[in-house]
This record gives structure tokens, C-alpha cells and sequence, in this order.
């Protein structure tokens, strides 16, 4: 369940990172600041529960590849080798996280 806490606050971030460059007036600048408070109130909440680092590392992942995405799909910016390759390194890294941390919220101790 936590995890999934940390994946909707990673949606939340894109939608405020986003809203950073992009707002315009007062509805977005508002949105954009409720984006903020929903994004940092989920990390909190998760990472109480769970290994701090490793939330933090796939909040921000995950955060960076969807904004890179809507960037991509919605606004134009430039789509090369580069960014697909570290993109794929990104999401590979937060995948690995997420394999190495245990039910419990606790990072896998190999014996």
C-alpha cells in the first residue's frame, strides 16, 4: 500500500514540476501549489513507513522519467539516443529498488 503511496505523490510531482514552467495565472499557480503540498504530504507519509532513501530515490525517478515523458509528448522537447538511454537507466535503477526492498519496507540483507 505504500508503494502505491509513493507512486500517486511521483504523479502528483510531474503534475507540479510541470506547473513550474508552464503556469500562467492564478487557477495554474494554485493547482500547481496544491500539486506540491499532495506530492510532499504522500513522500512524508511513505517514508515513515518505509526505507527513507529508497523512497526518495523512486519518488524522484519516477518523478524525472514522467516529466521527461509529458515534456516529450506534450510540449515538444527533443526526443534523442541520449535521453532514452538515461531514462531506461532511471527507471531500471528505481525498478532495482523496489526489488531489493522487502514486504516489510526493509532493504534485503543477503547472507
Amino acid at each position: 500500500m505504500w508503494w502505491f503511496v509513493v507512486a500517486v505523490a511521483a504523479l502528483f510531482e510531474i503534475g507540479w514540476a510541470t506547473g513550474l514552467k508552464y503556469a500562467y495565472d492564478g487557477l495554474t499557480w494554485t493547482l500547481t501549489i496544491a500539486a506540491i503540498i499532495v506530492s510532499f504530504t504522500g513522500l512524508l507519509m511513505a517514508s515513515t513507513r518505509l526505507p527513507t532513501a529508497t523512497v526518495y530515490a523512486v519518488f524522484v525517478g519516477l518523478g524525472t522519467l514522467g516529466t521527461v515523458v509529458v515534456d516529450m509528448i506534450f510540449f515538444g522537447a527533443g526526443i534523442n539516443a541520449g535521453v532514452i538511454f538515461f531514462v531506461i537507466m532511471l527507471l531500471a535503477g528505481v525498478i532495482g529498488l523496489k526489488f531489493v526492498t522487502d514486504e516489510n519496507g526493509k532493504e534485503a540483507q543477503e547472507t
